[in-house]
């Protein structure tokens, strides 16, 4: 049986809005035929990896920040990309959250930069972090339940592998999508927070894979 806290890990929202019926429906699309958990979950890893554009390597606007509105404009940050990715998977009855990682910038005067992801519940697994962000010379992003094979890993001062599990965006990071309209002035004002002010999560802590 899964535990009861899943539930928050379905839902559908404002943000995550799997049950906007353009969701709905390319999550169907991509079940379809599957076997399982984790092979539904690969054929909507591999579409939003491969077939959303990342906004800033592909120079993509609008700014998306909405699952449907990624869906519709087939681009968005790697904030914006996670979170149709968890749409996708909770439409199909699969939990999935969001994490991040903080890692060193060094662009526009910024020293670190927040980076989104997501954390996958699967039955043979348990939680498991992919990262569809995309894939660009020098960082490969795969998804091969249990090992992670994520495009970063935080390993410099300051950098931060945030554990918790969140099953909405952060507050802020909805605030950069939403205030600025052009990737360019997102991409001078990514988010970031320091390790010690970050409001922790009501979920439960990653388990670790």
């Amino acid at each position: 049986m899964e535990p009861k806290y899943l539930a928050r890990y379905l839902a559908s929202s404002e943000i995550i809005d799997w049950h906007h019926p353009a969701v709905s429906a390319k999550a169907r699309e991509l079940a379809n035929g599957c076997k399982g958990d984790a092979e539904i979950a690969l054929r909507c890893f591999l579409f939003v990896r491969d077939e959303i554009f990342h906004s800033w390597d592909h120079r993509m606007n609008p700014v998306t920040l909405n699952a449907s509105e990624v869906l519709r404009h087939k681009t968005g940050f790697c904030f914006a990309k996670s979170h149709l990715f968890a749409a996708l998977l909770r439409a199909n009855g699969i939990p999935a959250g969001l994490c991040y990682q903080r890692l060193v910038s060094g662009e526009y005067g910024q020293p670190f930069f927040l980076h989104g992801l997501n954390a996958v519940y699967l039955k043979d697994f348990g939680w498991y972090r992919a990262d569809a962000r995309g894939i660009k010379p020098g960082h490969d992003t795969q998804f091969t339940p249990p090992v992670e094979a994520l495009p970063y890993i935080a390993r410099a001062p300051g950098e931060a592998e945030f554990p918790e599990i969140w099953d909405e965006p952060l507050p802020f990071v909805v605030d950069t999508l939403t205030r600025y309209t052009d990737i360019e002035q997102v991409r001078r004002h990514l988010p970031d927070i320091d390790v010690i002010s970050l409001p922790r999560a009501d979920s439960p802590a990653r388990e670790q894979t």
